[in-house]
């Protein structure tokens, strides 16, 4: 990991650590990454039984919260002072334009990704009410980039609170319109390694894993009346529409995300209505 040591020791990367050109810093981008890994470190250690280090890495991507700036309501990358960036614009980096702190994207790009802590981010950030609204303003306005992989997730994040589900649905219904299509560009971007397929893919397929390490996916329409997969699970879909009721091998399955293990091999059901 670039910049691990300043990671380790202060919780976050500061700017500049080792070179003056600012524009070319991704400390933010890099700790965000440190902090999903250790998330998933500390699944892994838990499993194989290894409480403290589990505790110790789960702390340890929780210290996201550092990079948090109240007045703009978006990560804003710190100095080697602890002091937050002036000046600073959360827009600064759209369309690949150099930034500091975030690589090829602006803090708006960065600002939800915290995939293992949703709900602890939407706490910092005011509560749910507040977390949504600036959600929504991410979409509203074209802050989101549907072709950058650090909020390629988003439209799922609404899905964590109740009531709020049909805007993943309405979101990535009009995404995969707009963003997907037969043509020599059918692409939002480059698709880099398959990343952009597979958002395609999770997404038609009505499931998606939006938190790296966590064996679990979020839900969504389906846009196939039925997929088959080769492990045995079945997904299909009983009508068009927003979703009014799941059902898992034939019994009504609460909230919007299945672990994978609960998936695997059986009969997923997704009724819907106009």
């Amino acid at each position: 990991r670039p910049d691990v040591d300043p990671y380790i020791d202060r919780g976050y990367v500061p700017l500049g650590m080792y070179s003056a050109d600012l524009s070319g810093d991704n400390s933010v981008s890099h700790a965000l990454e440190y902090y999903i890994a250790d998330y998933a470190l500390s699944l892994l250690a838990a499993d194989l039984g290894y409480k403290e280090d589990s505790e110790r890495y789960l702390a340890r991507s929780l210290q996201y919260r550092n990079y948090y700036c109240p007045e703009f309501g978006t990560f804003r990358p710190l100095t080697k002072d602890g002091d937050f960036l002036e000046p600073f614009n959360p827009r600064q980096g759209e369309n690949f334009e150099p930034v500091p702190g975030f690589h090829e994207g602006s803090a708006w790009n960065y600002t939800f990704y915290v995939p293992h802590d949703v709900l602890g981010l939407a706490k910092l950030m005011g509560g749910r009410k507040a977390f949504v609204n600036k959600l929504q303003k991410v979409f509203d306005e074209g802050l989101y980039d549907p072709a950058n992989e650090p909020d390629i997730a988003y439209p799922y994040l609404f899905s964590y609170f109740k009531g709020e589900e049909w805007r993943t649905q309405k979101l990535v219904s009009e995404l995969l319109d707009k963003c997907y299509t037969t043509m020599p560009d059918g692409l939002p971007g480059n698709d880099d390694t398959g990343t952009m397929s597979a958002w395609a893919v999770f997404s038609m397929m009505g499931i998606y894993p939006d938190c790296p390490g966590n064996p679990s996916y979020t839900l969504t329409t389906p846009r196939f009346d039925k997929v088959e997969l080769h492990n045995g699970t079945v997904i299909s879909k009983d009508g068009s529409g927003y979703i009014h009721k799941i059902t898992l091998n034939g019994k009504n399955h609460s909230g919007f995300r299945i672990p994978h293990a609960d998936l695997v091999g059986n009969a997923l059901v997704f009724n819907c209505i106009q």
